[in-house]
């Protein structure tokens, strides 16, 4: 194929987009639905996944050591449990800490119940927080936590472990299903959009093929006969694409900002500046789909 030739048909491609009008409009219109309620669910999805992620992150493990242990069996402690593979930050929480943090979870209430224990009859241990690269490791580092109580003879330094026992399990099985559900749900739409998409397009080239016919017979070739379409199916895919993130992401800009101006609502939605290449995902998707649309539609009517 020569540069002329293909500059031709880059110009028949372009002028096929609007000298068909309203099958056109209908095409766009199709492709701007579809991916449409495609993004909406990726954006719905991404944002519950980094919600489920928040609260993961948020799971933290307590080992509340025993009241008779030192200052130097406490750093052995602190030592062995920050040498864990598992363990990415440890804080240690003296008990007089503790009780200042517990006065203050207690609200006004309970600042008049603990008024009167202090630095004297602090009933509190002193306590290690500790975090965890992978959430879903907290109980098995648990357990190792409450098992440094076997490799000190004599004396238990753990008095106990906590970490929401149950509790976090749930949480875990819950955030993994909203994960699988929306990853299900989102590729199911996704291929009911190409269908739908390459359709339209479909029906489109359907009402020309009266117009290829003629072209086959005065001996065109395939190629020379497909590739302004393929033109054409591209830049209606593009054309669709490009208005509907446009579409999508100043709504949802205008949401995040609405959410985020709201002190009622204890939440905030995804940075659009992080989705971006989410958008450019879906442009790339319908260009893919107005060209694999056109492609379909045209192996039919070049059996001539």
């Amino acid at each position: 194929m020569t540069f002329n030739t293909f500059l031709r048909h880059l110009r028949e491609g372009a002028k096929n987009v609007f000298r068909n009008g309203w099958m056109s409009v209908a095409s766009i219109v199709s492709i701007i639905v579809s991916l449409f309620i495609l993004g909406v669910f990726i954006l719905l999805v991404l944002n519950v996944n980094a919600l489920a992620d928040k609260a993961d992150k948020q799971v933290q493990i307590r080992a509340y050591l025993n009241l008779s242990v030192d200052q130097k069996l406490r750093e052995t402690v602190q030592k062995e449990i920050t040498a864990m593979p598992e363990v990415s930050k440890i804080d240690f929480i003296s008990k007089e800490q503790g009780l200042t943090e517990f006065r203050n979870s207690m609200g006004d209430e309970g600042k008049e119940l603990l008024q009167g224990f202090g630095q004297d009859n602090n009933p509190l241990p002193d306590a290690i927080k500790i975090e965890v690269y992978e959430p879903t490791t907290v109980p098995f580092v648990a357990k190792k936590i409450e098992a440094l109580n076997e490799s000190h003879t004599g004396q238990q330094p753990i008095m106990k472990v906590k970490y929401g026992k149950g509790t976090i399990e749930t949480l875990f099985k819950v955030t993994r299903a909203v994960r699988n559900i929306g990853f299900v749900f989102v590729a199911g739409l996704g291929l009911m959009s190409m269908f739908l998409i390459s359709n339209t397009i479909r029906v489109t080239i359907l009402a020309r093929r009266r117009e290829i016919g003629i072209m086959k017979l005065v001996g065109a070739t395939n190629t020379f006969i497909r590739w302004p379409f393929f033109v054409e199916g591209t830049l209606i895919g593009f054309i669709g694409s490009v208005i509907t993130v446009v579409l999508l992401f100043v709504g949802y800009d205008r949401l995040a900002a609405s959410v985020g101006s709201d002190f009622t609502l204890q939440m905030s939605l995804l940075p659009t500046n992080e989705l971006w290449h989410w958008g450019v995902l879906l442009i790339v998707l319908g260009v893919l789909i107005g060209m694999w649309g056109t492609l379909l539609s045209m192996r039919k009517f070049l059996k001539v």
